[in-house]
């Protein structure tokens, strides 16, 4: 396990040593816990963004969309736990 050095300011400190108490932990355990949710939600951003542009390239190759009253019809069966057939896509614009 590697170890690494941070400068925090005083105040900052007192506010991580305040919060692990009350979360029953220590400040190391505290920080850890709060760099690991910090990377875990910018992976998690990552790969969204990347699915996204995954769509949004493939909707400028195709040019097919789905209407939103149709996305959202199908959303809301689905919802419901229902199984309706997808909607099907249209060209960008029609």
């Amino acid at each position: 396990m590697a170890t690494t050095t941070i400068r925090i300011d005083d105040d900052l400190k007192a506010r991580v040593t305040a919060a692990a108490e009350r979360a029953g932990k220590t400040a190391h355990a505290f920080m850890l816990d709060a760099i690991t949710s910090t990377v875990e939600q910018d992976e998690t951003d990552e790969a969204f963004h990347r699915v996204a542009d995954e769509r949004w390239a493939r909707v400028l190759e195709t040019g097919e969309t789905v209407a939103w009253d149709k996305a959202r019809a199908w959303l809301e069966a689905r919802a419901r736990g229902e199984h309706p057939p997808r909607p099907a896509p249209r060209k960008a614009g029609g």
